[in-house]
């Protein structure tokens, strides 16, 4: 799933995820002209997940791309043999980090120690971090055998509500906003001299996965497009929507109530 670059670093948050996203859109037909006047989504139904999730990795990206320059950050690592790989590995200072980003727009989180739920229903979030971040742990503890644990992160993009009741297990929660400061607010648990070994490693191409597909060429500029489409279409849907109202509202006032007058008026003349 993932197109692997002569180095790692080269990868671009949500890679993976945009080019599955292209890959769905293949499938759909060009819409027409009046569907574009109309505002219909640019996107296929199995398209939309994929948007999102695209969108919620790159905001993350974006807030670890202020991280001073002494952390490195890699994005859309491929691991294991089923097309999975982990959305951002950040190593710094304070330790190496796999951070999992969920894009809950707008939604109630709950989160326990065992448990992780958006909107009343139960999620596998936690189970799946923990996993990741202790295959990454084996991964590059086989080649710096002195390394600590990563650290599993579950970072939140816009959630509308996060209620934490307690602390989950091996696995951080919190809202991308503050990501950037509680990694800097880790003790440090690396030296300058392992954070250069530990970068040369994970930039190697041979650490990961092969890639299951060729690259995809204009891969951002495709999925630029795409964005604006779909705000375009969005921003056109709600000027129909209010243009409706505006012109219901107009009725009323011109034609509604002073046929209502009448009626009234010509009652009251009855009497």
């Amino acid at each position: 799933m993932t197109t692997q670059a002569f180095h790692m670093s080269e990868q671009i948050a949500a890679q993976s995820v945009i080019e599955e996203l292209l890959r769905e859109q293949q499938t759909l037909a060009p819409r027409s002209g009046l569907a574009r006047l109309w505002g219909r989504s640019p996107l296929a139904t199995d398209s939309v997940s994929w948007y999102l999730g695209a969108l919620g990795e790159i905001e993350v990206g974006r807030v670890l791309s202020k991280l001073p320059p002494e952390w490195r950050v890699f994005h859309a690592l491929p691991i294991g043999k089923a097309g999975a790989d982990v959305d951002h590995l950040v190593i710094g200072p304070g330790g190496i980090f796999t951070i999992n980003t969920k894009h809950h727009r707008g939604k109630k989180i709950w989160v326990a120690e065992r448990s992780f739920m958006v909107n009343g229903q139960k999620q596998a979030h936690l189970r799946n971090s923990k996993f990741e971040a202790t295959r990454v742990t084996k991964m590059l503890c086989e080649r710096m055998p002195q390394l600590p644990p990563a650290q599993a992160v579950i970072a939140l993009v816009s959630p509308g509500q996060l209620t934490i009741k307690s602390t989950p297990d091996a696995v951080q929660v919190l809202d991308s906003n503050n990501l950037r400061r509680w990694l800097l607010k880790r003790p440090d648990a690396l030296s300058e001299a392992e954070l250069v070994e530990l970068t040369a490693i994970v930039d190697a191409p041979s650490t990961w996965s092969a890639p299951t597909s060729p690259p995809t060429p204009n891969l951002m500029e495709q999925f630029t497009r795409i964005d604006r489409e779909v705000r375009t279409a969005r921003v056109r849907r709600i000027s129909w929507t209010l243009l409706s109202f505006a012109v219901v509202a107009t009725l009323v006032v011109f034609v509604g109530i002073p046929l209502y007058v009448q009626v009234v008026t010509g009652g009251i003349g009855r009497l």
